[in-house]
């Protein structure tokens, strides 16, 4: 209760400084200045796994003793960090080239977004998990943080408020003026091998603010059109990458429709409740609308595939398992045939800055963290097959 009478405008920046400072000292116990975010190994099974090989071609390969396989702890096992383990696939790769997972030249980028019109849904909690599992898989991923609420960008080790500064978002490389800078100048590695990510702030809302000025000028020129302007940054990067995920914001802005006509690829997280559907439903026409704009402006809208998942799964409930056989009726294969389950072991995870493929299997219930781990791969792989049946549709 505002018992003193505070205006509201100054007890909610009061409450903003507030959370910030308890944040900022939260993230300081949790990565001290010294520290920066690392992955953790993986055993040698979890390797053999992420390679396509079995556990004792590994132990044949140890016996070789040419140094690609990494020597035993003290324990008696090994552990793989995630470059080791693209290294090891890398040399296998030197007779079987299909254990590199990369496209071609002929082989188009796929940029994949992540989206939907209500918060809630696990959008981002999707599309930093892809991005994860394609880097895990060896593909070279770039993940887009679009949203300006930046959760992707806390959970890869970015804290927007401290470590972003003016033009080191994607806003950077798109806005309007001459000031604008190189994709590749907004780029950032991560601690995860073969991930690069371009981070989120508040700045964004910034291109939401201009665009409707630009549209107003005499400007005409198709590559200065506000949907164009993220896929004309990743023109810049195309041959670095395999797969671009976009992180979209939770509502139909400008930054949407340009990141919506920059994808070659659509994903549509649900939660599979009515009023989810409803909004859903809304989300779908108002998007119809304005993407039949962008596209009789020029505006290209060649998707691979759009695919709809359903997040926060609960399979035994039976409201839920009704909507989602009612979203399967309406939209057949569209539907990913997996669902990304509701679990505490996604949320145990979050409480430590994680996911589920950076958390030690050790550090929760066993049959929990496995029986989240196989839900989510499935997710994954499913859409990664989409990617791959995209690029030989390319060839063919």
């Amino acid at each position: 209760m505002n018992d003193h009478k505070t205006p509201i405008d100054e007890m909610i920046g009061l409450d903003s400084q507030i959370l910030s400072a308890q944040l900022h000292e939260l993230s300081e116990r949790l990565f001290p200045p010294s520290a920066e975010k690392e992955l953790r190994t993986f055993s040698s099974a979890e390797a053999a796994a992420l390679i396509g090989i079995t556990d004792s071609y590994i132990r044949q390969l140890a016996k070789n003793d040419d140094g690609i396989i990494p020597p035993k702890k003290a324990n008696g096992r090994r552990e793989f960090t995630l470059p080791q383990i693209h290294d090891l696939r890398r040399y296998l790769a030197r007779s079987k080239p299909q254990y590199l997972p990369n496209r071609t030249t002929s082989q188009k980028l796929q940029t994949i977004a992540v989206t939907n019109f209500k918060g809630g849904s696990g959008k981002t909690t999707t599309a930093i998990h892809l991005a994860q599992y394609l880097a895990l898989r060896g593909y070279r991923v770039l993940a887009l943080d679009l949203d300006p609420q930046a959760s992707m960008s806390a959970m890869l080790g970015c804290q927007p408020e401290f470590d972003v500064s003016e033009d080191q978002t994607i806003y950077g490389a798109i806005k309007y003026d001459e000031d604008r800078v190189p994709i590749k100048e907004v780029i950032r590695k991560t601690y995860f091998a073969g991930l690069d990510f371009i981070p989120a702030d508040l700045e964004l809302q910034e291109f939401e603010q201009d665009t409707p000025m630009h549209l107003a000028s005499t400007d005409r020129d198709p590559r200065n059109l506000f949907f164009m302007r993220i896929a004309e940054a990743l023109k810049q990067v195309e041959e670095d990458y395999d797969v671009v995920v976009i992180d979209c914001p939770p509502q139909l802005g400008y930054l949407t429709l340009a990141a919506l006509s920059a994808a070659t690829s659509v994903l549509i997280t649900i939660h599979p409740q009515m009023l989810d559907v409803a909004s859903m439903s809304q989300f779908l026409n108002m998007t119809s609308n304005l993407l039949r704009v962008v596209r009789e402006a020029g505006g290209n809208l060649d998707y691979g595939w759009m695919s709809y998942l359903i997040t926060r799964h609960e399979p035994n409930d039976g409201p839920q398992a009704q909507v989602a056989a009612f979203l399967r009726s309406l939209f057949s294969d569209r539907v990913l045939t997996a669902t990304m389950l509701k679990s505490t072991a996604v949320s145990d995870s979050g409480l430590s800055n994680q996911t589920l493929y950076e958390t030690r299997p050790e550090t929760m219930h066993r049959r929990t963290y496995d029986r989240a781990v196989e839900a989510m791969n499935s997710v994954n792989e499913e859409i990664e097959k989409r990617i791959r049946q995209t690029w030989e549709r390319s060839e063919s």
